[in-house]
């Protein structure tokens, strides 16, 4: 009888630690979560108990590479599957960025004050992030390829965010030799309105503010939507030229750009909307003048500021309809103190404005009351 209470005993001792060993498997294992975007396809977050994976799928044009890293909260456990990729603790409390559409998100999120560089501070229209940089807050940190590295590593910051053209960049693979915490951020790859925008998203998880993000992101969709919903109203769609020549060949966004896409979702007729592609379509005058010569309008003819400054730079596009009836619109007129030009600044967060601005132009009876913010009329 004893010796078949021992083995009793013996036999739960053994099942409690079998059952230990499980409960412990499970506390250190990667627990698959949800995606929570929507729209940007190069970016992914997932969010677990003590930590977020964030993954960079898309870092640069036909990339091969992606780019995983862990946010860790504080006091949250890394399962050890997940230690060999670059750890970073949040919230975080300064950083660096590298692209002036990284200010926006910033700022919206009501983080600025935690930026400490940036490279060619010049870049930066926004009056809010300007006052910091004139005050020496910000510190110039060299250019995105060739960022310096003794400012970077004197200043420590606990995150720099960079980006890539591609695989190739020996300053950041040196600033993480070095104990930085480096993150490439592919939001330029995005090509949809709202997938650009809800990069956000990103930037809410480094600072712990999830929530704050998804809500700002949630509104400017809303935005976006209802503009666009107002925009099938129109009655007409008029046609549009866009582009201009930059050494002989003319430049036009392909059908399938981000540019392009405003223009469709405008409710316009852009007459290169059915080319493929995502980048810039490469053309001789001679075509451009064949099929574009009577446009109704000329949206983002380059950066410049005025029709005699355009007409200045090449007689020939005083030959289109849309010049001769003062129907060009630019964005490069709305600058910063410095001269950055806002639209690149901040239209890939507010999509919304932009597409506004665009109806206001082509069906102003939509918008009677919205004032122009990226897009100027040439005089």
């Amino acid at each position: 009888m004893k010796i078949a209470q021992q083995s009793l005993l013996y036999f739960l001792i053994a099942l409690l630690f079998i059952q230990c060993k499980k409960e412990e498997k499970k506390e250190t294992s990667e627990v698959t979560t949800e995606n929570s975007i929507q729209y940007a396809k190069g970016l992914e977050i997932y969010k677990h108990k003590g930590y977020s994976l964030v993954k960079i799928t898309s870092p640069w044009p036909e990339a091969k590479e992606n780019f995983t890293y862990v946010l860790q909260e504080k006091n949250g456990i890394i399962p050890d599957s997940l230690k060999q990729f670059t750890t970073i603790q949040i919230p975080i409390k300064s950083i660096v960025v590298t692209s002036t559409t990284h200010i926006p998100a910033l700022e919206m999120l009501g983080v600025e004050n935690t930026l400490v560089g940036f490279p060619n501070t010049d870049y930066i229209s926004s009056e809010k992030t300007r006052k910091r940089i004139d005050a020496g807050k910000v510190r110039e940190v060299g250019a995105n390829e060739t960022l310096n590295t003794e400012v970077l590593i004197d200043m420590a910051p606990d995150v720099i965010v960079s980006f890539g053209l591609n695989n190739s960049n020996p300053t950041l693979d040196n600033l993480q030799k070095s104990g930085l915490k480096v993150m490439i951020n592919g939001d330029w790859t995005e090509q949809s309105p709202l997938g650009k925008a809800e990069w956000i998203k990103f930037f809410g998880a480094l600072y712990g503010l999830d929530s704050k993000a998804n809500t700002v992101f949630s509104e400017i969709k809303k935005e976006y939507t209802n503009t666009l919903a107002l925009a099938k109203k129109a009655m007409t769609k008029p046609t549009v030229l866009s582009g201009a020549m930059f050494q002989d060949q003319w430049y036009v966004p392909q059908g399938e750009s981000w540019a392009s896409l405003f223009l469709k979702d405008a409710e316009s007729n852009y007459l290169w909307a059915d080319s493929k592609g995502t980048g810039s379509l490469t053309l001789p005058f001679e075509n451009i003048l064949e099929k574009a010569q009577d446009a109704e309008y000329w949206i983002a003819p380059g950066d410049f500021s005025s029709l005699k400054e355009m007409s200045d730079s090449n007689p020939h596009y005083g030959q289109f309809a849309s010049f001769k009836n003062k129907k060009v619109y630019s964005y490069g007129i709305n600058k910063g103190a410095k001269g950055g030009i806002l639209y690149f600044e901040w239209s890939p967060t507010r999509p919304d404005w932009v597409l506004k601005d665009l109806i206001k132009i082509f069906h102003p009876e939509l918008l009677p009351n919205h004032k122009l913010f990226f897009f100027q009329k040439l005089e």
